[in-house]
């Protein structure tokens, strides 16, 4: 397979016009590909910093066959590769100058990469400690009994609850970031849809949010409920319920990720009617001398990492 099969870009509607169909057609294991697609073509490549997205994809016989997002400072992530695919993409990356300071995917794909990256650049990969599970919605098994309550989906007049559930749940998983009203908009949070469980007196006991509907499938993300809550069934009836809103919606397909940590959670989704899609894996790479900017097809981006 040679380097130069993989078309890069940094204009989305091309990415997609190439990759749509290829993304869609598994839209389970192509999450993360939909998803940052989809941010980058409604809030515009200006709103995520002073170096454009890049987007590239594989493609054989007219075909796309793979592909993946470079959205500079956060990472890069692949679509799933062969050892073969994983290798060329290294080769063409390291011959442009490109320097990455992580690789998200898939296990398989993400440790092939890793080993191609290292091989062709010397970088020396180091696997994270957190390990995730994405999970894919069969069929839908609520909870029975439900726990006393009710769930109200969060509107426009919620917003500062919205922001102060999110500053909970980032500070619980050990995310930087702020939720203030001044920054919201440009966290991975502001594009969901909310819903709460509420307790018969209406005291908010645990929150689920989802993504919109893109190429198919609904991401549920994000599930919390405070430490001094749990074990009460409240996470277990905010994700069916929001789980429910995502096929009303008419997703085809529901996903969600787990951290392998937690066999509380990674339970609970199973006995909800989520089976295992795949295991994911980051691995972060040691920084490199400086490089050259990055050279696609009329692109020119200085990698800041």
């Amino acid at each position: 397979m040679r380097p130069d099969d993989w078309h890069l870009t940094d204009d989305v509607d091309d990415f997609l016009a190439r990759a749509g169909d290829f993304l869609r057609s598994r839209s389970g294991s192509h999450v993360m590909q939909l998803t940052w697609a989809e941010r980058v073509r409604a809030r515009g490549a200006e709103a995520f910093g002073t170096e454009a997205p890049v987007f590239g994809v594989l493609e054989r016989a007219g075909e796309a066959r793979a592909t993946f997002y470079r959205l500079p400072p956060r990472g890069f992530g692949l679509s799933p590769l062969t050892p073969e695919q994983a290798d060329s993409l290294a080769a063409r990356l390291a011959a442009l100058g490109h320097s990455l300071p992580c690789v998200s995917a898939d296990h398989s794909t993400a440790t092939a990469f890793a080993d191609a990256w290292q091989r062709r650049t010397g970088a020396t990969p180091r696997l994270r400690d957190t390990r995730l599970r994405l999970y894919g919605l069969g069929t839908l098994t609520p909870p029975e009994p439900l726990p006393a309550g009710r769930a109200r989906v969060l509107g426009e007049q919620d917003l500062e609850q919205v922001r102060f559930w999110c500053g909970e749940f980032a500070k619980a998983v050990g995310e930087e970031v702020s939720t203030d009203a001044a920054s919201w908009a440009d966290t991975r949070f502001a594009d969901k849809r909310y819903t709460l469980w509420e307790t018969p007196d209406g005291t908010a006991v645990s929150i689920a949010g989802m993504n919109p509907v893109i190429g198919g499938q609904i991401q549920v993300d994000i599930v919390y409920t405070p430490a001094h809550l749990r074990g009460r069934g409240y996470a277990g009836a905010v994700t069916a319920e929001v789980s429910r809103a995502a096929l009303a919606a008419g997703a085809r397909d529901v996903v969600l990720f787990a951290d392998l940590s937690n066999p509380t959670s990674n339970a609970l989704y199973q006995r909800l009617g989520y089976r295992t899609l795949t295991d994911w894996a980051v691995y972060d790479f040691t920084r490199t001398a400086a490089v050259s900017p990055l050279r696609t097809n009329g692109l020119t981006a200085q990698d800041v990492n």
